[in-house]
C-alpha cells in the first residue's frame, strides 16, 4: 500500500491499482472540478463530494489489494496433495435430527410475537404528535439533515463508479487509514485544499484528518481571538477605534509587541487609502499573518522543509525541559519513516534520568533504531559520534539527535549545546543539518526569549511550536517570526503520534480565523 509523503505533500509510490483507481477518477471527474478553484458554495460543494468519492476508491483499491496478497500466497503455496475431498457420509450413522430444531423454532415463535407487538407499539408511540422544537433546534436539526443527505449521495454515487468489494476487506481494512467522515470538518477541510489550488482527485484521507485536528487544536485561540475580532470588525467599517480594540486582542494573545505593531502599522496604512468593509477587513488581515509567517524578519523562505534524498541529513533537537523534545522526535521519525526516509535517533540525552528510555519507547512506536550509550552521565558528543557512525555506515537520510532539557540561563549546559555543534561539523561535513528549537506554545513570551538564548548557541535554523491543543496562545507563533526571524517548521496540535506535521502558513492563519 503506498503512503503519503508529507514532505512534498504527495502519495509516494502508488500501486498499480491505485493507479488505475485515480486514472478513473481524473476521468470520471469533471475538468472544472480538478484544475479551477471553485468559485460559489456549490462548487465547493461538487469538490468535497469529488474528494470524499476518490478517498472512498482509493481506500477500497488498497483493501482488495492488501486482501488479494495473502490470497494469493495461500494458493502458490498449497501442495497438492494436500487437497481436501469432499467429505461422504458413511452409512449407518443417523443424519442431525431436525426434530429440536423445529421446536426451537416454535419456542422462538412467542418471543418473536412478542417483539412485534412491542415494536408494533413503538411505532405507535413514535405516531403520536410530538410538540413544536424551537427555531435553533429546528435550524441545527436541518443542517444536520442536509450533512447527512450529502453524505449519503456520495456514498451512492461511489458504489455505482466502483465494484463492489471482496468478502475479506472488512478484516484486511483495518490497516489502512480510515476514511474521514462527510461532516463538517470534511467540508472547511476541503475548502481550505481547494483554495490552495489542490485537485479534488489527488486529496489524501491523511490532509483531511490533519486539518480537523488542527481546526481543533486552534479552537481554544480561535475563541478567545477571533470571536471579539469578528464583533469588533462587524461593527461597521474599520476605523481608528477599532484598530485599537484590534491591538489589545493581539497582546491578549501573546501576539507579541514588534508583531503587533507591525500588523496595526499595515492596518493603519491601508486605512488611509480607503475603509474597509467587514469581510474584506479579515480578508486583509489574513493577508498580512500569512506575508509575516512566509517571510520571517524580512526575509522569505522556502514554504517546504524537506530532507534531502540519498544525503545525511542531521536534525538537532533542542528546548528547556517539558517542552516535548523526545516525543517530537518520534512523531518525527515516523513521519519520515512513512514518507519513505531512511532514518535514525541519537540519543543524546544523557543528563535527565531515564531519557535513554523514553527515547527509545518513541523509536519502537516509529519504528526507528535508536544509537545510544548504556552507561550513566556519559558525554552527549561522544554519543552524537556514535550516532553519526553508524548514520554513515547504515546509508541514514535522516539522523534525529535528542538533547538534554536546559534552561537558557545554564552557562554550562549551553556550552555543551556549542560542543555538539562542533562535533557535527567535524564528523559530518557533508551533512545538511539544521537546529531546530522545540518550543511549548503556552508559555508565550516566555518560550520566546528562550528561543532567542539558545539561537545564539546553536545558529537554529527554526522552530517546532507543541502543544497548541493546550494553550489560547497560538499568536506567539507571530512573535517567534517576528522577533527572532525564525520559520516555522512544524506544529504539533496533540499528543498522538499523527499529531505532529509540517507547517503551512496558508492553513495555520485559516484554522485560526476561519475555522
Amino acid at each position: 500500500m503506498s503512503s503519503f509523503n508529507w514532505f512534498n505533500r504527495e502519495v509516494s509510490e502508488p500501486s498499480s491499482a491505485q493507479k488505475e483507481s485515480a486514472q478513473e477518477s481524473v476521468k470520471d471527474t469533471p475538468e472544472s472540478q480538478t484544475t479551477e478553484t471553485p468559485a460559489s458554495a456549490d462548487d465547493y460543494l461538487n469538490w468535497a463530494k469529488t474528494a470524499y468519492q476518490n478517498i472512498q476508491k482509493r481506500k477500497q483499491a488498497s483493501a482488495e489489494e492488501t486482501v488479494a496478497e495473502p490470497d494469493a500466497e495461500s494458493v502458490t503455496d498449497r501442495p497438492e496433495a494436500a487437497v481436501a475431498s469432499p467429505e461422504v457420509s458413511e452409512p449407518g450413522v443417523p443424519e442431525a435430527p431436525v426434530v429440536e430444531t423445529v421446536e426451537a423454532e416454535t419456542r422462538e415463535a412467542p418471543e418473536q410475537d412478542a417483539s412485534a407487538a412491542a415494536e408494533e407499539t413503538i411505532t405507535e408511540a413514535e405516531t403520536e404528535p410530538s410538540p413544536a422544537l424551537p427555531l435553533w433546534a429546528r435550524a441545527d436539526a436541518d443542517r444536520q439533515e442536509r450533512l447527512e443527505r450529502l453524505k449519503a449521495e456520495a456514498d451512492a454515487i461511489a458504489e455505482a463508479e466502483t465494484p463492489s468489494p471482496m468478502a475479506d476487506a472488512a478484516s484486511a481494512s483495518s490497516a489502512i487509514p480510515a476514511a474521514a467522515e462527510l461532516d463538517e470538518n470534511f467540508l472547511w477541510s476541503a475548502r481550505v485544499l481547494a483554495d490552495q489550488g489542490r485537485r479534488a482527485d489527488m486529496v489524501d484521507v491523511e490532509e483531511i484528518n490533519w486539518l480537523a485536528r488542527l481546526r481543533q487544536g486552534l479552537d481554544k485561540t480561535r475563541r478567545s481571538l477571533v470571536n471579539q475580532l469578528r464583533a469588533i470588525v462587524g461593527q461597521g467599517p474599520l476605523n481608528a477605534d477599532a484598530v485599537m480594540e484590534i491591538e489589545a486582542l493581539l497582546l491578549q494573545a501573546d501576539v507579541g509587541v514588534e508583531a503587533t505593531d507591525y500588523i496595526i502599522e499595515s492596518l493603519q496604512d491601508k486605512l488611509r487609502q480607503e475603509a474597509l468593509p467587514p469581510e474584506e477587513a479579515i480578508a486583509y488581515l489574513k493577508s498580512i499573518l500569512r506575508n509575516m509567517l512566509d517571510n520571517p524578519g524580512g526575509q522569505p523562505v522556502s514554504p517546504t522543509f524537506t530532507p534531502e534524498k540519498d544525503t545525511l541529513n542531521i536534525w538537532l533537537m533542542t528546548g528547556v525541559n517539558g517542552a516535548g523534545k523526545t516525543t517530537t522526535i518520534g512523531k518525527i521519525a515516523h513521519l519520515g519513516t512513512k514518507s519513505g526516509y531512511k532514518c535514525l535517533i541519537g540519543a543524546a540525552d544523557t543528563f535527565r534520568a531515564a531519557a535513554v528510555e523514553q527515547v527509545k519507547i518513541w523509536g519502537a512506536r516509529s519504528e526507528v533504531e535508536v544509537i545510544a550509550n548504556p552507561g550513566k552521565n556519559t558525554d552527549p558528543a561522544a554519543v552524537v559520534f556514535d550516532a553519526i557512525g553508524a548514520a554513515q555506515s547504515r546509508d541514514t537520510e535522516l539522523l534525529l539527535i535528542d538533547t538534554a532539557g536546559r534552561l537558557q540561563n545554564k552557562k554550562n549546559l549551553m556550552d555543551e549545546l556549542t560542543k555538539v555543534r562542533r562535533i557535527i561539523d567535524k564528523k559530518a561535513p557533508d551533512a545538511q543539518v539544521e537546529a531546530l528549537l522545540v518550543l511549548d506554545a503556552t508559555l508565550g513570551q516566555n518560550g520566546v526569549r528562550q528561543a532567542e538564548v539558545f539561537s545564539e548557541a546553536v545558529n537554529l535554523s527554526g522552530v517546532i511550536l507543541t502543544k497548541l491543543d493546550g494553550t489560547a496562545k497560538g499568536g506567539v507563533a507571530l512573535a517567534v517570526v517576528q522577533q527572532l526571524g525564525l520559520p516555522i517548521r512544524f506544529i504539533g496540535a496533540g499528543e498522538g503520534i499523527e499529531d505532529l506535521r509540517p507547517f503551512s502558513s496558508y492553513e495555520f492563519i485559516e484554522a485560526l480565523l476561519s475555522g
